[in-house]
């Protein structure tokens, strides 16, 4: 497994890409990558030089979410450590929504639970039409608490509801439908998708692509600081879930490979 989770790399001519780099557990996070991915994030946000960044997955994956090792540990942390650690995560979501920059995520592979995160909270999305989605927190007793509002913000309120509730893992296409994603294009495109994306925003006033993130913010009432208090609540329910009878049950079922108790055979 890779020491460095995260990989920066700058072309020099306005675009950063950051590469979640664990592609031996499908980029999953743990708190290193969290803490290091927020720091990166931040760093290439106050970076004059770059007017882009670029987000993907080293491997066949974009990010399976939680790693499986990280969930055992938190299945046996306090309700208070689960609340820190969600806080922890809730702060790389939002530092990556309202980062400065113009913010693409190039979906290479699977995104599950963060990695379905990650994609609403760029500003534009572009995936391999092989990828497949999944918000399936819900089979373990959770909920998708502090991606839930850039999820939501993304796809809608009708939609969010019902892929919460059933936790159905859907295609690229559907990602396209749903509003997740805004091109879903053959692996061998991918590449070339970005870069024109990429190539339309450099196209364009610096000041006028800041201003235009920050006016659809503001007219959608979205803030850093409203988003900050937000994270609070959200935390606070992920983490008094996780403590919970049915959400232990629900993690240990999953850890153990079983069907949890309350699973039922239609």
């Amino acid at each position: 497994m890779s020491d460095t989770p995260i990989l920066l790399d700058n072309n020099g001519q306005g675009t950063a890409t950051i590469t979640l780099n664990r592609p031996g557990v499908h980029n999953a996070f743990d708190d290193d990558l969290i803490q290091q991915l927020t720091d990166t994030i931040i760093q290439v946000g106050a970076d004059a030089g770059i007017r882009a960044l670029v987000l993907t997955g080293a491997g066949p994956s974009f990010s399976a979410g939680a790693d499986l090792n990280w969930m055992k540990r938190m299945a046996q942390a306090s309700e208070q450590q689960n609340r820190d650690d969600s806080l922890r995560l809730a702060a790389l979501m939002r530092k990556l929504a309202f980062c400065p920059k113009t913010t693409v995520a190039r979906i290479n592979g699977p995104a599950f639970g963060g990695g379905v995160g990650l994609a609403a909270c760029c500003d534009i999305a572009v995936t391999v039409d092989s990828a497949r989605f999944g918000l399936t927190e819900a089979r373990l007793g959770l909920v998708p608490a502090v991606i839930s509002p850039y999820v939501i913000a993304a796809i809608g309120a009708r939609h969010a509801s019902r892929l919460f509730q059933t936790a159905q893992v859907f295609s690229a296409s559907r990602a396209l439908e749903l509003g997740l994603v805004h091109r879903s294009v053959p692996a061998d495109e991918l590449d070339q998708a970005v870069f024109d994306e990429i190539s339309r925003v450099l196209e364009c006033g610096p000041q006028a692509t800041r201003a235009a993130k920050s006016l659809v913010a503001a007219v959608s009432g979205r803030t850093e600081d409203n988003q900050e208090r937000l994270d609070q609540a959200t935390a606070n329910l992920i983490a008094s879930l996780r403590v919970s009878p049915e959400g232990q049950e629900g993690i240990q079922a999953f850890l153990e490979k079983r069907a949890a108790a309350w699973r039922q055979e239609n």
